[in-house]
């Protein structure tokens, strides 16, 4: 099976190489702000927008009209175009809004460039990108496959990034006959139907006080000074570790019940719903269930292992899964041990909702 997949790095550019990206974020926000708009101003006058083409046949004019545009990669510059056609795209496809303009003050600025003729390349601990050429970077884990684009970022916390996304082949693993079933929670993030219980590392509830000295700090200091942008980097800072332990955390997590199960059955949560709960709002938003989810079902896909998933309004809470007895009574979120009536069997709540799952998943 060949998939795209992203490696992303830290890159350690010089000042010179960070002006130059500066420039680069600016150029490409530039000609996405200025397609955008002549997109906007075609279909209110016509009723119809622009394709991509017709827009990228207008970019040697605007290169010719703006001569700082040349001092930049070109195919970055094409890749901005190519941007506002597929967010088109999607908007018209009702998978997003419509597309809005760029700001110069997002904390996140960007730009994507295409691998061709080798101008992307790496060699040990260095990392060659067009226009920029060799710079250090931190070489965490080793890249497969043929490279296809790269998409250069500054985070909010001031730190260079680079995705390299690869054209890599995935081998299935090979088969096992397990199947295991999975109830997420808050108080442990998910028991299982074999009994193993994995702790919810409650990540943000962790650096919570650490963050609200920051945002406190932040907010005694005068809007657009020096002392504003460092205190509001030190909150970025905070917010990006709490972001790269939970997804060290989720993947380490899927990685492990790839490898251990052919199949694995997990409910249905509606979490946009669960979400809208004020005094568990946090606690959800923390434990991230729709990444996880997100990061299972690519996985199983790529390695030949069956994700399934029970139905959101089946009763796995509250029906033994020894006799198949309802007991609506556990529908009690403070019941967490109790015994079926009819089997006399003594469960964990979790324990058996796992089971169910297991059982009800298709």
């Amino acid at each position: 099976m060949i998939v795209h997949q992203a490696y992303k790095y830290r890159i350690y550019p010089n000042a010179d190489q960070q002006q130059l990206i500066r420039r680069m974020f600016g150029c490409c926000r530039f000609v996405f702000n200025h397609f955008l708009a002549k997109w906007n101003s075609t279909y209110s006058e016509t009723g119809k927008g622009l394709s991509y083409h017709s827009c990228a046949t207008a970019l040697p004019a605007l290169k010719t009209e703006y001569e700082w545009l040349k001092e930049v990669d070109s195919i970055a510059l094409q890749s901005s175009v190519r941007h506002v056609a597929d967010s088109f795209g999607r908007f018209f496809g009702k998978q997003t809004d419509a597309p809005r303009f760029k700001s110069r003050k997002h904390p996140v600025q960007s730009y994507t460039t295409r691998s061709t003729n080798g101008n992307i390349a790496m060699e040990g601990s260095k990392l060659k990108l067009p226009k920029l050429g060799w710079m250090r970077f931190a070489h965490s884990r080793k890249l497969e496959g043929r490279i296809l684009s790269a998409t250069v970022r500054q985070q909010a916390s001031g730190k260079f990034f680079v995705s390299l996304v690869a054209e890599v082949e995935k081998l299935p693993l090979p088969t096992i006959e397990l199947h295991i079933g999975m109830d997420l929670g808050l108080t442990e993030y998910a028991v299982c139907s074999n009994g193993e219980r994995i702790a919810n590392p409650r990540v943000y509830r962790k650096h919570e006080e650490k963050l609200a000295r920051a945002n406190r700090r932040m907010a005694r200091r005068t809007p657009g000074g020096a002392n504003h942008k460092k205190a509001k980097r030190q909150v970025a800072r905070i917010h990006e570790h709490i972001a790269n332990t939970r997804h060290d955390f989720l993947h380490k997590l899927t990685t492990k019940l790839i490898r251990e199960n052919q199949t694995i059955s997990i409910e249905h949560l509606s979490v946009v719903n669960m979400i809208r709960n004020p005094k568990l709002s946090k606690s959800i938003a923390d434990a991230s269930w729709g990444e996880f989810v997100r990061q299972l079902t690519y996985k199983a896909s790529w390695y030949g292992r069956t994700l399934r998933v029970a139905d959101r309004f089946e009763p796995t809470s509250h029906h033994c899964h020894v006799c198949g007895t309802v007991h609506p009574e556990v529908k009690n979120l403070s019941i967490r041990e109790w015994t079926c009536s009819t089997c006399g069997t003594a469960h964990d709540r979790d324990e058996n909702a796992a089971h169910n799952i297991k059982s009800a998943a298709i």
